[in-house]
């Protein structure tokens, strides 16, 4: 974990979001998938915390090695709105990388991609790092809105398969990304799933992996007060490893991935309204614990 004062190279405009490139090399040779960084807000009685934002690409190599890039919703609130107005050359506080990073399988192959909305930027960090071990790629993707979309063409680029999911029909299909889940997992002849999104999506494909009996992974996005574990203000419910009961899990530096299989999505009050069950497959969502 590095504290730098990153110069921002450039920022861009995608749809709903705002992207920030900044010159980070002590952070970006770390970086990880699923992992993310704190950014320091202006010296002000309104911004107290540091916004905690996943990281959606790190290049360790070629003409853009050295550089960091994340993603922010300008409608999120204050702070978000803040970052999203930054310009380049100027310099922002940057802590990271932090939390736990997804992890890479190693004999199977077949890895479908579940996010929606600004949650997927850091999917496709994952996806980039999947293909480089040889493995394949598919995604299921999704918003609000075609604007809501994070950047389709770059899906469509590195997956095999791709859906897309807008809840009014301006682009793919109409529906939630949930109602594409059984279908996606059918098409794609999933072996392993990961995802990233609010956690009534996640407690969904909880539920889904634990029917097919999917190994998975989830990034939860979680609130966080200081990012270093020390508050608790991030608490996730999850089940002992040994058996024996359950306990909290701090998303900032115990996740925020994790094995859906463990958490508790009954006793996460971020997870306690449970996504609509695909109109494809009404049976797979089944109240209870996801994953296998």
């Amino acid at each position: 974990m590095k504290r730098v004062r990153a110069e921002i190279l450039s920022t861009r405009n995608l749809g709903a979001y705002q992207s920030l490139t900044l010159v980070a090399p002590e952070i970006a040779e770390r970086a990880r998938p699923g992992q993310f960084v704190a950014a320091a807000m202006p010296d002000d009685r309104e911004f107290v915390l540091r916004r905690h934002l996943t990281i959606h690409q790190s290049s360790r190599r070629g003409g853009w090695a050295g550089t960091l890039e994340f993603v922010v919703d300008p409608s999120a609130g204050p702070g978000t709105n803040w970052l999203s107005e930054r310009r380049a050359h100027e310099f922002l506080d940057i802590v990271g990388p932090l939390g736990k990073p997804f992890s890479y399988p190693k004999r199977l192959t077949n890895c479908l991609l579940i996010g929606e909305g600004r949650s997927v930027a850091g999917l496709y960090f994952l996806a980039q790092e999947l293909l480089a071990r040889g493995k394949r790629v598919d995604m299921v993707i999704g918003g609000a809105s075609l604007e809501a979309v994070f950047k389709p063409i770059e899906a469509k680029r590195l997956s095999q398969l791709v859906t897309v999911m807008t809840a009014d029909g301006s682009l793919g299909e109409r529906g939630a990304v949930v109602d594409a889940l059984p279908g996606a997992v059918e098409r794609s002849s999933a072996e392993v799933v990961y995802a990233a999104g609010r956690p009534a999506l996640l407690r969904a494909v909880a539920a889904l992996c634990r029917t097919r009996k999917l190994p998975a992974q989830v990034a939860v996005e979680e609130r966080m007060g200081c990012g270093y574990g020390l508050c608790g203000a991030c608490a996730v419910p999850v089940a002992n490893k040994d058996g024996s009961d359950w306990d909290h899990a701090r998303a900032c530096v115990d996740g925020p991935v994790f094995n859906p299989a463990r958490v508790l999505w009954d006793r996460w009050p971020a997870a306690a309204a449970s996504a609509p069950a695909p109109r494809t497959d009404p049976g797979v969502l089944e109240p209870g614990v996801g994953g296998t």
